[in-house]
């Protein structure tokens, strides 16, 4: 038994409770099978005989055979809910963790393997929590049952049963381990061709802006013959491992028939023994049997299993659990216990949130390290920001100004040192408390495919219509909005299609206008933007910074004369700019 399936079977109450069931199941369908070889072993011994007694062994055999298929009915239905239940349970475990990820690293996933894991790949389990789980259960009843009822009839047929039943798992092991490797490659290509498509979705408006968009036709179907080849080779081997079983199975069954045929010829053995001996020889290797065939049908929920909780281990880069799996090291993180995730233990309460509009923000010695990056990407920064201040960061790209705003908002955990609002540690503090009082510009604002309302009222849920339309002016966006088919009420395409860059620019700041906060976090909010679309994104910005505490990563000189102060970044470290530069220097400054 793999790893994931010693996890799935303790962590899922589910399916221990399904496992449970099949075993009694499994139990009363022995006993049902040696109740049917009895009495059709009887029937027709006193049907060869002349003895004439047909009503009440009919009626018995009739009853347990009805018995039987109620038994297999409750058995598939009982199947069916536990692989509904597990499978939700995974579902929950698995968004819960996505939802608890830190944003940096969710951005950095791969969104289509986790897509086609969430659906595709979870409903690959089916196979293995209704067929292989039940006739493993049974495995381990019927057989024994069945040779200690053999053994009471006729010894040296429970012995010859008792000699051949390991050819059949010894043979389907050895098929299974083939069977297991290419299923494996079956769903990792299944996972990449699931991953590359959503990209090439994504973006396929920049695809034909290149030309690429035929090129990336022709890498699709690739992958697509590549996944269908693996699965035909995986079908291939699993009918090759049938017919390896069925041919065990046939010829063991022949090595007791055989005997006992002779011997009831020679009188050394009555005939209605031989009966039972040959109606129960079969069930003993039934079992066995549905077992291998199940196991190639489950093949790919294993490797799925292996995903999952591949996934649920990868440990969160935010809050507590950095601190307790190590944070800064990525192979603390990386072996960290997946009981922290599953079962995490109770938070502390956190520290009251303190007023950000009048709190000083200060950064104490604070590193931080990615995972797939050697140098750390900011070293050893100290930084005050006083209340009401305005900052600007500029720098090369990869120094780290996003990171440092990251840190601000919670999204990451430094390896070392602190950061403090008002003097709290921001860790202790209640995140959505704290996030409540920052509004965030990204350089790339999200828009969602919804109204154009809805989108600014992000910000502020409960905002009434004249606030967004307030919010939209105060943003310089209440023009284009107006000019849209259906004005506020425009429904967005997904990422905000319909929208310029600078146009969903100033929808992002009116989502940072309507919401107020005392804390404002800009990220670059005029890059990738033309002249004009600068000029009026600027003007916004320059108007929402004013009263607040504001943070802005400077790739344009067009906001620096707003800053009260300039620092550079360069290399994860935090510097002042030289001096106020002229225009020109500036830009080589920020661009460098």
């Amino acid at each position: 038994m793999k790893p994931a399936e010693r996890r799935l079977r303790r962590e899922i109450p589910a399916l221990r409770r399904h496992l449970t069931m099949s075993t009694a199941l499994a139990l009363l369908g022995a006993g049902l099978v040696l109740g049917q070889a009895e009495l059709l072993a009887g029937l027709l011994a006193d049907g060869f005989a002349g003895r004439g007694r047909w009503t009440g062994p009919l009626v018995a055999l009739g009853t347990v055979l009805a018995l039987r298929a109620l038994l297999a009915w409750a058995r598939g239905a009982l199947a069916q809910r536990a692989a509904a239940a597990t499978k939700r349970d995974l579902r929950d475990r698995l968004t819960a963790h996505l939802r608890d990820t830190g944003p940096r690293r969710l951005a950095a996933g791969r969104h289509g393997e986790t897509a086609t894991l969430l659906t595709r790949g979870l409903d690959a389990l089916d196979p293995y929590l209704t067929g292989y789980l039940p006739t493993m259960a049974a495995t381990a009843v019927v057989p024994l049952v069945v040779v200690v009822r053999l053994g009471l009839a006729d010894w040296t047929s429970a012995l010859i049963v008792v000699i051949t039943l390991p050819l059949i798992p010894v043979f389907g092991a050895l098929v299974g381990l083939h069977t297991a490797q290419r299923t494996a490659r079956q769903w990792r290509l299944l996972a990449r061709l699931g991953g590359h498509f959503l990209d090439v979705v994504a973006g396929l408006p920049t695809l034909r802006a290149f030309g690429r968009e035929r090129h990336q036709t022709r890498v699709v179907r690739e992958m697509a013959d590549a996944h269908r080849r693996a699965t035909m080779r995986t079908l291939r081997v699993a009918f090759l491992s049938s017919l390896v079983l069925e041919t065990v199975a046939t010829l063991s069954v022949a090595l007791v028939a055989v005997p006992v045929g002779l011997r009831l010829l020679d009188g050394a053995l009555d005939l209605r023994t031989a009966l039972v001996v040959l109606f129960l020889a079969p069930e003993a290797y039934l079992p066995l049997r549905a077992a291998g065939a199940a196991f190639h049908d489950s093949a790919e929920g294993i490797a799925v299993t292996e995903r999952v909780f591949a996934l649920l281990d990868d440990a969160d880069d935010t809050g507590d659990t950095d601190r307790a799996n190590g944070a800064g090291d990525p192979d603390a993180a990386a072996t960290a216990p997946t009981a922290r995730l599953l079962v995490k233990d109770p938070a502390p309460a956190p520290a009251p949130v303190p007023e950000a509009r009048t709190a000083r923000l200060r950064l104490e010695g604070v590193t931080v390290r990615h995972p797939d990056r050697a140098a750390p990407a900011l070293a050893d920064v100290s930084l005050t920001v006083h209340p009401g201040e305005h900052l600007a960061l500029v720098g090369p790209s990869g120094a780290g100004k996003s990171t440092l705003l990251a840190l601000l908002l919670g999204f990451v955990t430094p390896g070392a040192g602190r950061v403090l609002v008002d003097g709290t540690d921001l860790a202790a503090l209640d995140p959505d408390a704290w996030l409540a009082q920052v509004a965030w510009v990204p350089q790339r604002p999200h828009l969602f495919a919804t109204s154009v309302a809805d989108n600014i009222r992000l910000g502020r849920p409960d905002a009434t219509d004249a606030e967004v339309r307030a919010a939209a002016r105060a943003a310089c966006a209440d023009g284009f909005i107006a000019a849209l088919p259906q004005g506020y009420d425009t429904v967005l395409g997904e990422h905000g299609a319909g929208l310029s860059a600078g146009q969903r620019q100033r929808t992002a700041l009116a989502r940072a206008f309507l919401k107020d906060a005392p804390v404002l976090l800009l990220d670059e909010p005029t890059a990738h933007l033309d002249p004009e679309s600068e000029a009026a994104v600027t003007g916004a910005t320059a108007e929402l910074m004013r009263g607040r505490t504001a943070i802005v990563v400077a790739h344009r000189t067009g906001l620096l004369p707003h800053a009260d102060r300039i620092l550079t970044v360069r290399a994860g470290t935090v510097g002042p700019a030289p001096s106020r530069p002229a225009a020109a220097g500036l830009t080589g400054l920020v661009r460098s």
